[in-house]
């Protein structure tokens, strides 16, 4: 008796495929998908979205200075002569940043050992590959995802049933973020 549906694949391919089906789950927001898929799905799910919950807050906001390349009105680098070589002038700039605390680092680890990348294409440089942007998956976990459900214990998914699928009769379900 497995604890667990094989899906009718092998472990490597039935893990490629929860790994796709959470991440597009959390980066849209839903999925379609088949019942017994969308079950196995659920359980990965929730438990990246317990583990976001549990470490939410567990940062310090942390002050440092950083080197910055100083930019003209065009966006490109401004360069100076020293000793007849051409050299970029970097200005010192004070950030803020979020420093994470050893078991939010350690969620983040977690979470990025099933998510997939997932870049983001505006629609206006559809086709294109300029103006795409690696998207931060586990940040979205914490900073967006989490605090929707600080004051839930479990449930984050919800589970609609749609009907047949034409092609082969199975059950096709709608799942969800709650």
């Amino acid at each position: 008796m497995a604890k667990y549906r094989k899906l009718g694949r092998t472990s490597d391919q039935r893990k490629a495929l929860i790994r796709n089906q959470v991440t597009a789950l959390l980066w849209h927001g839903r999925i379609v998908t088949t019942e017994a898929k969308a079950k196995e799905i659920r359980k990965v799910a929730e438990g990246l979205i317990a583990l976001a919950v549990r470490e939410r807050d567990n940062f310090e906001e942390v002050t440092v200075t950083a080197k910055v390349a100083r930019k003209d009105k065009d966006g490109k680098r401004v360069k100076e002569v020293v000793d007849g070589k051409k050299v970029t002038v970097y200005d010192e700039v004070e950030k803020k940043i979020k420093k994470d605390m050893p078991s939010r680092l350690h969620a983040r680890r977690q979470m990025l050992k099933v998510l997939y990348p997932v870049k983001e294409v505006p629609a206006e440089a559809a086709g294109k590959k300029k103006n795409t942007k690696q998207v931060d998956l586990a940040d979205k976990l914490f900073t967006e995802i989490a605090p929707k459900y600080a004051d839930r214990n479990g449930g984050y998914t919800r589970i609609v049933k749609i009907g047949q699928r034409k092609g082969d009769g199975a059950l096709e379900v709608l799942l969800e973020l709650v």
